[in-house]
């Protein structure tokens, strides 16, 4: 049993070197020749025919399977028991599900292809879990293999376009004349959209304001003329200027109004300034990595038959 299980194993280390390396020169001849003696029923001479070019090696694994079979079957017509055994045995340790066509062969020697394999049932199991697991096993060396060669491929990609990067410096000049500029024209410079915004609000609302309330206070000045009665000269006209009495309430609440603007903006613009003089840089240089383009392929140039009998013509790819 022993022994059994050795040339099983060395069974399953040999195959697929043999099946890798194809049928020989002439395989498919020889077998073909050979089955034409075994339908005319020269037994003998396949058997040893067969057994000859077994004992040769180098043979691909489905031709092996064909030789012991042919083997196998004359042995077993010349009533050679033991000679079949060993051929059809050494045929299902290659092939474990190998099986005759009823259709093709005759019942005995079926039957006797099926004995072999109850005989061999335990082996043969052992012999399929080995195949499937060695299956199994170079189906994770193809897949790790498959990984390595995506993984290599991602990294040479890396390497290239790391290659074809380039470093971009902009050096920006800012002027220091901006910052004095109201409603956050210098914070606007400096990208400091969020400041330069606030800012920019600020001095608006407070312009605005201190300009609705100038208006609004020129409104209330009124202009009156008064004619005095003069007894030496006779009456005298008298033109004024101002804002009425009963106003005078509302004109206060205006020009207060006018002037906290007023200061309020001028106050602004003055933080303003400051926040820009603060953070004011010149000049500013940035740095970023850029990855061109690949570069076109070359040109390629065609020269071929042109149209009709006679004449050429050239193709230019860009």
């Amino acid at each position: 049993m022993r022994r059994r299980g050795l040339v099983a194993l060395w069974l399953l280390l040999v195959s697929p070197a043999l099946a890798q390396q194809g049928p020989a020169p002439g395989e498919a001849s020889d077998l073909a020749a050979v089955q034409s003696e075994f339908e005319f029923g020269h037994y003998r001479d396949v058997l040893e025919r067969a057994e000859r070019r077994i004992d040769r090696g180098a043979v691909d694994e489905a031709s092996l399977v064909q030789w012991h079979k042919l083997a196998g079957l004359a042995a077993f017509n010349l009533k050679r028991t033991e000679q079949a055994q060993r051929h059809i045995n050494a045929l299902l340790r290659i092939d474990p599900d190998f099986a005759l066509d009823p259709f093709v062969y005759p019942p005995t020697a079926v039957a006797f292809v099926e004995k072999q394999r109850t005989a061999l049932a335990a082996e043969l199991d052992r012999i399929r879990a080995e195949r499937r697991a060695a299956d199994a096993a170079a189906k994770r060396a193809a897949e790790e293999r498959a990984a390595l060669a995506r993984e290599a491929e991602e990294q040479r990609r890396q390497i290239e376009q790391m290659s074809r990067q380039v470093t971009v410096r902009t050096v920006e000049r800012r002027s220091f004349l901006v910052n004095f500029v109201p409603f956050g024209a210098g914070q606007f410079q400096q990208g400091r959209v969020a400041a330069g915004t606030g800012f920019a609000i600020a001095e608006a609302l407070l312009a605005i304001t201190s300009i609705v309330a100038y208006f609004a206070y020129g409104s209330m000045i009124e202009t009156r003329t008064v004619t005095l009665d003069n007894r030496l000269g006779g009456p005298t006209t008298i033109t004024e200027t101002g804002i009425p009495a009963n106003r005078t309430e509302e004109a206060n609440v205006w020009r207060t109004l006018k002037i906290g603007a007023g200061l309020g903006f001028y106050g602004v613009w003055a933080a303003g300034v400051a926040d820009a003089i603060i953070h004011h840089q010149d000049p500013v240089v940035t740095t970023r990595i850029e990855t061109p383009p690949p570069p076109p392929p070359p040109p390629q140039a065609r020269i071929g038959p042109g149209p009709g009998m006679l004449g050429a013509s050239v193709t230019i790819r860009f």
